[in-house]
Protein backbone atom coordinates (compact mmCIF):
# COMPACT_ATOMS: atom_id res chain seq x y z
CA UNK A 1 0.00 0.00 0.00
CA UNK A 2 1.06 3.44 -0.79
CA UNK A 3 1.66 6.46 2.24
CA UNK A 4 -1.20 7.97 1.10
CA UNK A 5 -4.54 7.59 -1.33
CA UNK A 6 -5.07 9.87 -3.50
CA UNK A 7 -8.89 10.08 -4.72
CA UNK A 8 -11.10 12.94 -5.70
CA UNK A 9 -11.56 14.36 -2.67
CA UNK A 10 -7.48 14.68 -1.75
CA UNK A 11 -6.43 18.51 -1.83
CA UNK A 12 -3.57 19.51 -2.67
CA UNK A 13 -3.00 20.64 0.68
CA UNK A 14 -3.70 16.83 1.75
CA UNK A 15 -1.06 15.79 -0.73
CA UNK A 16 1.82 18.05 0.46
CA UNK A 17 1.00 17.50 4.39
CA UNK A 18 1.47 13.80 3.35
CA UNK A 19 4.74 14.49 1.91
CA UNK A 20 6.06 16.86 4.70
CA UNK A 21 4.79 13.45 7.73
CA UNK A 22 6.47 10.69 5.04
CA UNK A 23 9.96 13.57 4.40
CA UNK A 24 10.04 14.18 8.19
CA UNK A 25 9.97 10.70 9.11
CA UNK A 26 12.36 9.70 6.78
CA UNK A 27 14.99 11.94 5.94
CA UNK A 28 17.35 11.65 8.83
CA UNK A 29 17.83 7.81 8.31
CA UNK A 30 18.33 8.32 4.88
CA UNK A 31 20.92 10.74 5.56
CA UNK A 32 22.54 8.72 8.33
CA UNK A 33 22.01 5.31 6.03
CA UNK A 34 23.92 7.23 3.46
CA UNK A 35 26.79 8.28 5.51
CA UNK A 36 27.78 5.16 6.48
CA UNK A 37 27.46 3.36 3.37
CA UNK A 38 29.26 6.13 1.24
CA UNK A 39 31.61 7.39 3.82
CA UNK A 40 30.96 11.28 3.34
CA UNK A 41 28.47 13.40 5.00
CA UNK A 42 28.25 16.38 2.74
CA UNK A 43 27.85 13.89 -0.62
CA UNK A 44 25.10 11.48 1.61
CA UNK A 45 23.00 15.14 2.42
CA UNK A 46 23.09 16.33 -0.63
CA UNK A 47 22.03 12.92 -2.25
CA UNK A 48 19.29 12.35 0.17
CA UNK A 49 17.82 15.97 -0.20
CA UNK A 50 18.02 15.74 -4.26
CA UNK A 51 15.86 12.19 -3.60
CA UNK A 52 13.88 14.11 -1.71
CA UNK A 53 13.33 16.82 -4.27
CA UNK A 54 12.79 14.19 -7.12
CA UNK A 55 10.01 12.16 -4.84
CA UNK A 56 7.89 15.46 -4.13
CA UNK A 57 7.61 16.20 -7.81
CA UNK A 58 6.45 12.63 -8.51
CA UNK A 59 4.45 12.79 -4.85
CA UNK A 60 1.00 11.08 -6.94
CA UNK A 61 2.88 8.40 -8.37
CA UNK A 62 5.49 7.58 -5.61
CA UNK A 63 3.19 7.69 -2.52
CA UNK A 64 1.25 5.05 -4.29
CA UNK A 65 4.00 2.66 -4.55
CA UNK A 66 4.41 -0.67 -2.31
CA UNK A 67 7.36 1.25 -0.55
CA UNK A 68 8.23 5.17 -0.98
CA UNK A 69 10.80 4.86 1.02
CA UNK A 70 12.43 2.17 -0.79
CA UNK A 71 12.26 4.14 -4.17
CA UNK A 72 13.68 7.27 -2.34
CA UNK A 73 16.78 5.31 -0.96
CA UNK A 74 17.49 4.07 -4.63
CA UNK A 75 17.22 7.81 -5.83
CA UNK A 76 19.84 8.75 -3.43
CA UNK A 77 22.22 6.07 -3.94
CA UNK A 78 21.69 6.28 -7.72
CA UNK A 79 22.68 9.99 -6.95
CA UNK A 80 25.54 9.70 -4.98
CA UNK A 81 27.32 7.46 -7.32
CA UNK A 82 26.71 9.88 -10.34
CA UNK A 83 28.01 12.20 -7.57
CA UNK A 84 31.42 9.62 -7.13
CA UNK A 85 31.55 9.44 -11.10
CA UNK A 86 31.36 13.37 -12.20
CA UNK A 87 33.78 13.98 -9.22
CA UNK A 88 36.04 11.42 -9.46
CA UNK A 89 35.97 11.29 -5.87
CA UNK A 90 35.22 7.80 -5.24
CA UNK A 91 38.82 6.68 -4.10
CA UNK A 92 39.54 9.39 -1.69
CA UNK A 93 35.67 9.08 -0.21
CA UNK A 94 36.60 5.12 0.09
CA UNK A 95 39.50 5.54 2.03
CA UNK A 96 38.78 8.97 4.31
CA UNK A 97 37.64 7.36 7.62
CA UNK A 98 34.68 9.41 9.04
CA UNK A 99 32.82 9.22 12.45
CA UNK A 100 30.19 6.68 12.31
CA UNK A 101 26.95 8.48 13.20
CA UNK A 102 25.19 8.34 16.86
CA UNK A 103 25.37 5.20 18.28
CA UNK A 104 26.00 3.55 21.96
CA UNK A 105 29.55 4.01 22.68
CA UNK A 106 29.90 -0.31 22.89
CA UNK A 107 28.68 -0.45 18.98
CA UNK A 108 31.85 1.67 18.23
CA UNK A 109 33.76 -1.09 17.75
CA UNK A 110 31.48 -2.60 15.46
CA UNK A 111 30.78 0.54 13.34
CA UNK A 112 34.39 0.77 12.77
CA UNK A 113 34.45 -2.74 11.51
CA UNK A 114 31.29 -1.84 8.92
CA UNK A 115 33.99 0.99 7.13
CA UNK A 116 36.34 -1.36 6.37
CA UNK A 117 33.52 -3.68 4.38
CA UNK A 118 33.64 -3.30 0.69
CA UNK A 119 31.07 -0.51 -0.04
CA UNK A 120 28.34 -3.46 -0.83
CA UNK A 121 28.43 -4.87 2.45
CA UNK A 122 28.33 -1.16 3.80
CA UNK A 123 25.38 -0.44 1.84
CA UNK A 124 23.33 -3.66 2.65
CA UNK A 125 24.45 -3.21 6.53
CA UNK A 126 23.47 0.30 6.43
CA UNK A 127 20.27 -0.17 4.60
CA UNK A 128 19.34 -3.01 6.98
CA UNK A 129 20.38 -2.10 10.56
CA UNK A 130 20.61 1.16 10.07
CA UNK A 131 17.53 2.18 8.36
CA UNK A 132 15.47 -1.26 9.20
CA UNK A 133 14.71 -1.85 5.68
CA UNK A 134 13.62 -5.63 5.08
CA UNK A 135 15.72 -7.46 3.12
CA UNK A 136 13.68 -6.99 -0.50
CA UNK A 137 13.25 -3.62 0.09
CA UNK A 138 17.15 -3.36 0.70
CA UNK A 139 17.45 -5.41 -2.99
CA UNK A 140 14.98 -2.54 -4.30
CA UNK A 141 17.30 0.10 -2.79
CA UNK A 142 20.86 -1.25 -3.96
CA UNK A 143 19.40 -2.65 -7.01
CA UNK A 144 20.15 -6.44 -6.89
CA UNK A 145 18.01 -9.79 -6.61
CA UNK A 146 16.90 -10.41 -2.56
CA UNK A 147 18.83 -13.28 -2.41
CA UNK A 148 21.94 -11.09 -3.57
CA UNK A 149 21.13 -9.00 -0.08
CA UNK A 150 20.72 -12.29 2.08
CA UNK A 151 24.12 -13.26 0.87
CA UNK A 152 25.93 -9.94 0.79
CA UNK A 153 24.31 -9.41 4.55
CA UNK A 154 25.54 -12.98 5.36
CA UNK A 155 29.30 -12.37 4.03
CA UNK A 156 29.62 -9.10 5.95
CA UNK A 157 28.62 -10.94 9.11
CA UNK A 158 30.55 -13.64 8.51
CA UNK A 159 33.43 -10.75 7.84
CA UNK A 160 32.63 -8.85 10.74
CA UNK A 161 32.57 -11.18 13.42
CA UNK A 162 35.99 -12.63 12.10
CA UNK A 163 37.64 -8.82 12.34
CA UNK A 164 35.62 -8.60 15.75
CA UNK A 165 35.95 -12.22 17.23
CA UNK A 166 32.45 -12.44 18.11
CA UNK A 167 29.36 -13.46 15.75
CA UNK A 168 27.43 -10.04 14.94
CA UNK A 169 23.56 -9.86 15.67
CA UNK A 170 20.93 -7.30 15.41
CA UNK A 171 21.38 -6.66 19.15
CA UNK A 172 24.94 -5.28 18.09
CA UNK A 173 23.72 -3.56 14.91
CA UNK A 174 21.12 -1.51 16.51
CA UNK A 175 22.20 2.24 17.41
CA UNK A 176 21.42 3.53 20.37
Amino acid sequence: TGVTSMDADCTPEDTEDSFTAWYRAEYRGLVRTLVVAIGDNDVATEAASEAFVRALQRWDRVSQMASPTAWTYTVAFNVARRMFRRTRLEAVILRRRTVPPPIRDDALEVWDAVQRLPLRQRTAIALHYLSDLPQKDVAVAMGVAEGTVAATLHEARRQLATTLGQPIGKDVMEHG
